[in-house]
């Protein structure tokens, strides 16, 4: 048995199901028990590693927030830089953004572009693959910094929603650990 798996089997149970939130129909799919359990964290930290090791990377990029938590943890594991892709306003420099649609409006991620060599191999790195607009403005804002942005990799995966395709339309292939049915 691979490293992913037994991570996808220790990861599964230690996330929690909200039904209805934060709409009707929703099922959230809520990390936070996972990472409360260092058990759990480090087996989805070790599983997210064995699938990066497939696609090697000078650098990992998280999006805020989720995104960070395992983003900087995988950085470590697999001995790389790490870069956020922050939430407007939150950075102290001069930044490039991308804005993207929501379901429930609009929202936009920024990037100081100086961390970025170009030509870069970046992984993008986030909590949970649904519509997939944030990972797709993920991979456009890197790209237009200079990085080559060709994988992304989610702890949990919402194939019943675009996601996956979202990202492949855009030249990037997505994994995950885990996938979860509904929405």
């Amino acid at each position: 048995m691979s490293a992913a798996t037994s991570a996808a089997d220790a990861v599964r149970p230690l996330i929690r199901t909200i039904p209805d939130f934060p709409k009707p129909g929703i099922q959230f799919r809520d990390i936070t028990t996972l990472l409360a359990d260092a058990y759990g964290l480090r087996a989805a930290t070790h599983g997210l590693a064995e699938l990066a090791a497939c696609h090697p990377c000078d650098v990992i990029a998280g999006i805020e927030a989720r995104g960070f938590i395992f983003g900087s943890a995988l950085a470590v594991e697999v001995g790389c830089g790490f870069v956020p892709l922050r939430k407007p306003g939150k950075l102290p420099v001069d930044t490039i953004g991308e804005d993207y649609q929501l379901e429930y409006g609009e929202a936009r991620l920024e990037l100081d572009p100086t961390l970025i060599v170009d030509g870069a191999r970046v992984l993008l790195v986030d909590d949970l693959l649904a519509t997939g607009g944030t990972a797709v403005a993920g991979a456009r804002l890197l790209r237009r910094a200079g990085a080559v942005v060709e994988q992304a990799l989610f702890v949990i995966d919402l194939p019943d929603l675009p996601g996956r395709g979202a990202l492949s339309a855009e030249g990037v292939e997505a994994h995950a650990l885990i996938a979860f049915e509904g929405h």
